[in-house]
């Protein structure tokens, strides 16, 4: 492994992804403390850099051998075989062509690092229309990395300087998500959550565990699942050793956890879990994969084609990631468990 390189994945094309991984990898102190280098269209990256006066040589490689990482100098690893995207390329628009691109860089930034030939990913933002419009069977990042990596035990958690969250489940309906709940899903994420938290450097981890239902549930009178589902697995999970509580009502267990009284809440679903940390703004929010058998981070935002091609993307949010990933990986020696091993 050289240098304990973090290969960043170009995002979608049409999105603020391009935009904010040469305006950070512009930003010399930073990419000397943090050694990364790009999978995807070197072609792109120029012209965004070109677009936007971003002084930075952008230096096309062939192997992950070839890279060395220097300031003012953007490594892209181009995707074997893949055909150059095209300049007129719609930006802000749902393209199957930028989807089908994205997929294929975060499918090479997967092989490599299952190999061992980087030390992990960080993602730029992907669209969820231009995956499927490119019949890419995957919702979503987690979904992709999990199932390409191999990976049988992983969750996506949320992280800024003030709350931490994990998910039950994740890119579904809320339908699936309430069929998908069992005591065994729940215990599987106390448990992950928990060990991320240890990971983290917290001895003691406090575990709180959101309720499905207003109130809740309120002893069964807004739905059984708080009580059948939820509640088991906790104690399950206390009688490990785990310091874990709830179900909470979802209404002010994330203000608890803010406040200090807990290290981490588990959520039910998608938007339960990322509406607290994204109300505390995208800049600091962190995307991160547990149980992949590589350390895996993005930014806590989507493509945002309403600014995309304006040149007013903040690339904050993906410093930040690349800053986790590194973070991550220098305590891979003492806590593995957030690779998965």
């Amino acid at each position: 492994m050289k240098q304990k390189l973090i290969a960043v994945t170009m995002g979608d094309a049409a999105g603020i992804g391009p935009e904010i991984i040469v305006k950070s990898f512009a930003d010399v102190a930073f990419i000397a403390s943090h050694p990364s280098f790009v999978i995807g269209d070197a072609g792109v990256l120029r012209r965004q850099a070109a677009a936007f006066c971003v002084k930075l040589d952008i230096r096309e490689v062939s192997t992950v051998a070839d890279i060395t990482p220097q300031p003012g100098v953007l490594d892209v690893l181009g995707v074997p075989g893949a055909i150059a995207l095209p300049h007129d390329l719609p930006i802000g628009s749902v393209s199957a062509t930028a989807g089908q691109a994205a997929f294929d860089a975060i499918r090479t930034a997967i092989d490599l690092a299952v190999r061992g030939e980087i030390a992990g990913i960080c993602t730029a933002p992907i669209h969820k229309e231009a995956l499927a419009a490119a019949h890419v069977p995957y919702p979503g990042h987690t979904e992709m990395l999990a199932d390409l990596s191999g990976a049988r035990d992983y969750a996506m958690m949320l992280v800024n300087p003030t709350l931490r969250t994990i998910l039950v489940t994740v890119h579904c309906s809320m339908l699936d998500a309430i069929a998908k709940l069992s005591i065994e899903s729940e215990l599987r994420i106390i448990r992950l959550a928990y060990r991320a938290m240890r990971d983290l450097g917290i001895e003691c981890p406090r575990v709180a565990v959101a309720g499905l239902n207003p109130h809740a549930g309120e002893g069964g009178l807004f739905g059984r699942e708080d009580l059948d589902i939820i509640a088991p697995a906790v104690r399950l999970a206390q009688n490990e050793g785990i310091d874990a509580s709830g179900p909470w009502p979802g209404d002010t267990v994330f203000m608890n956890a803010r406040r200090g009284r807990f290290d981490i809440v588990v959520a039910q679903y998608h938007d339960q879990g990322l509406i607290p940390v994204k109300l505390a703004g995208v800049e600091d929010g962190v995307n991160i994969t547990v149980g992949l058998p590589f350390v895996r981070t993005s930014p806590d935002h989507g493509t945002a084609f309403d600014i995309a091609g304006k040149g007013i993307a903040d690339p904050a949010s993906l410093q930040v990631a690349l800053k986790t990933a590194h973070q991550f990986i220098r305590q891979q020696a003492v806590h593995p468990f957030i690779t998965g091993a």
